[in-house]
């Protein structure tokens, strides 16, 4: 894991200075905090943070250039097939042990798509190559680690962080917002890739690989993805269990120089991931964090599930007012704006896992790849009310509803289906929103997110929601587990993400989802085999915090002092006197929408936080 920062000039000698470079390259030091090295040439340099996890030695730093001196590397993330691809392609005279030792060797070998496509990981890749004088850009299958660049007249700059691109000087004068983000923002709390909130500056998406010229035109651009439906005939995936996927994905996760650990949760995901890690790894710990709070903590689940693996297992409890004097120092970690406020517990408890251990495994990525969010289901349950005509069945409904017929309103309140599964993923309702921005559109990006199958029968709709839910809300997932993490130089590996576990799950057979004990089937039947059902299903507690009780309560004060005591960022095209009207409405009990609130609240602490000191 690492942070890292390049610039490609289109012309030579003009790249910024050592000095600028270096201040610019230690934004990310939280991300690699146990070296950091550049490399300079005539038209561009790489500078890298490095957390040493394979090969602490010297010889795994970056940046790296191949054996022939072609392809210049840095690197972000894990490749957890690195020895089979070394074995494969008989790689010899390697000088590490590291998976960055591997892919250099590779680029020579296979070139640099096809090395990319044989990679099994979690990664953020930069490759320039001196002999076609380009520059690859490239990002993981799943979005897990962070890929931003931006574009200008002087050249292009990539790197690890947000606040890298828009703080270095070929951008930084000449910021201009993007309307159609900031209503995004607002509603998703979080920038989807490509786009963030200026023009200019991008996010490589998850499998894509961005191949650029020595004057920047984009050569080819390619994306992996996943497809939108379900697809029959793999069979090297189907003849397998889950089990039997998941043993392989964890035994090639649990590889590291440093101390390693789970995390263990009341739920069905990380519990699976800490069972089958003591089987590899018989003194593998398992870490559970409780919130000192009866409503949050589901430490006394996870207790019972230690004692059924037999698995080392430490309950830490973390009081109300230890999260509330972390809040401000994890805004510091989060460079871009970001509005889900479990970052808030995800960033104390990773706080706490660093303090005796360097990589954690977690179980993220269960509820998208198989079927796990209730909301799903309702989709599923509600979407033949569609095909009614609007002007019928908005009348329909409102007679159903008051004979106690039905209990849904969402039929009434949407037009049309897309409308409502949109509106399920907003934490913001499309009419405030459209207050908030008015006259502004969601991005054509965004747009194509939610554009539904022509076609929609239960399974067309189920492959399409879980696609959806991949490329849409498990971005925001992510995106909060790295910036905690990497705040706290924790690694956090997701083995449900690996590329063998996304395959079995999107080309195995299709489950049944016809009522709430079906969601996450295939993780609950895996579960089973190693511990009691009943005690599976016993309810989850969410670990959650506090947040509408602090936000009218101890984070009462800065909430008014950054709303209606500072300039708001974005007025332009803002309509701030809503916004305002929104926050005092919430403070005054006329609504108890804390998650838009503090949508609003992150955005302005992002503003005044990471841009406003860049600005003067």
């Amino acid at each position: 894991m690492c942070g890292f920062l390049g610039e490609y000039s289109f012309q030579k000698n003009q790249i910024t200075n050592k000095e600028l470079f270096s201040s610019l390259l230690e934004l990310s030091n939280h991300r690699g905090p146990d070296s950091t090295k550049s490399l300079r040439e005539e038209n561009f340099q790489l500078g890298f943070n490095r957390l040493a996890i394979l090969d602490v030695s010297e010889n795994g730093n970056q940046p790296k250039t191949s054996p022939s001196g072609r392809y210049f590397v840095v690197f972000n993330g894990e490749v957890y097939n690195f020895k089979e691809l070394q074995k494969k392609y008989e790689l010899k005279d390697l000088k590490s042990s590291s998976d960055t030792e591997v892919i250099i060797h590779l680029f020579d070998k296979l070139g640099i798509e096809n090395t990319i496509k044989s990679l099994n990981g979690m990664f953020a890749i930069a490759v320039i190559d001196s002999q076609e004088n380009t520059l690859t850009l490239t990002r993981d299958f799943a979005g897990i680690k962070p890929f931003f660049y931006g574009k200008s007249k002087r050249g292009i700059v990539f790197a690890s962080q947000f606040d890298q691109i828009f703080k270095h000087p070929w951008f930084n004068a000449n910021l201009i917002l993007r309307q159609e983000i900031i209503k995004e923002y607002f509603g998703f709390g979080y920038m989807q890739a490509p786009n963030t909130v200026y023009e200019d500056v991008f996010q490589v998406q998850p499998g894509e690989i961005l191949v650029f010229s020595e004057k920047g035109d984009v050569l080819k651009k390619t994306n992996i993805l996943f497809p939108k439906e379900y697809i029959n005939g793999i069979k090297d995936v189907a003849q397998y269990s889950y089990n039997q996927v998941l043993e392989k994905v964890v035994s090639d996760q649990l590889i590291s120089d440093v101390p390693i650990a789970t995390f263990l949760s009341g739920g069905i995901d990380s519990p699976l991931i800490t069972a089958v890690a003591k089987n590899k790894k018989q003194d593998i710990e398992a870490f559970t964090f409780g919130i000192d709070h009866p409503k949050y903590d589901e430490s006394e689940k996870a207790k019972e599930y230690a004692k059924h693996l037999n698995v080392a297992h430490t309950i830490k409890k973390v009081k109300e007012e230890e999260l509330l004097n972390q809040i401000e120092e994890h805004f510091k970690y989060y460079p871009e704006p970001f509005g889900d406020y479990s970052s808030i517990p995800t960033y104390v408890i990773t706080n706490l896992a660093r303090k005796t251990h360097t990589v954690m495994l977690s179980g993220d990525g269960g509820d998208e790849l198989f079927f796990g969010y209730p909301r799903m289901l309702d989709v599923l349950n509600k979407k033949h009310w569609f095909k009614i005509p609007f002007a019928i069945r908005k009348p329909l409904i409102k007679i159903l509803n008051k004979l106690n017929v039905i209990n849904t309103w969402a039929p009434y309140s949407y037009k049309t289906l897309e409308e409502w599964i949109i509106a399920k993923q907003l934490q913001i309702t499309p009419n405030v929103l459209d207050t908030f921005v008015p006259k502004t559109l969601f991005s054509s990006e965004m747009n194509a997110l939610f554009d539904l199958p022509k076609v929609t029968s239960k399974k067309k709709m189920l492959y399409w929601l879980r696609w959806n839910e991949f490329y849409g809300h498990m971005q925001r997932v992510l995106i909060k587990v790295d910036r905690a993490s990497m705040g706290n130089s924790l690694e956090v590996r997701v083995p449900l993400l690996d590329k063998k576990s996304i395959n079995f799950a999107w080309y195995h057979a299709p489950v049944n989802l016809d009522n709430h004990s079906q969601l996450k089937q295939v993780l609950k039947e895996s579960l089973s085999t190693f511990l009691p059902k009943e005690l599976i299903e016993k309810k989850k507690k969410g670990f959650d915090v506090p947040i509408e009780h602090w936000l009218r309560n101890e984070l009462k004060d800065d909430l008014k002092q950054y709303i209606f005591n500072k300039p708001f960022y974005g007025e332009d095209f803002i309509n701030v006197a809503s916004v305002k009207e929104y926050v005092s409405n919430f403070l005054n009990e006329k609504h108890n929408n804390s998650w838009g609130v503090w949508h609003i609240y992150a955005w302005q602490k992002w503003y005044y936080g990471h841009v406003y000191s860049s600005l003067k």
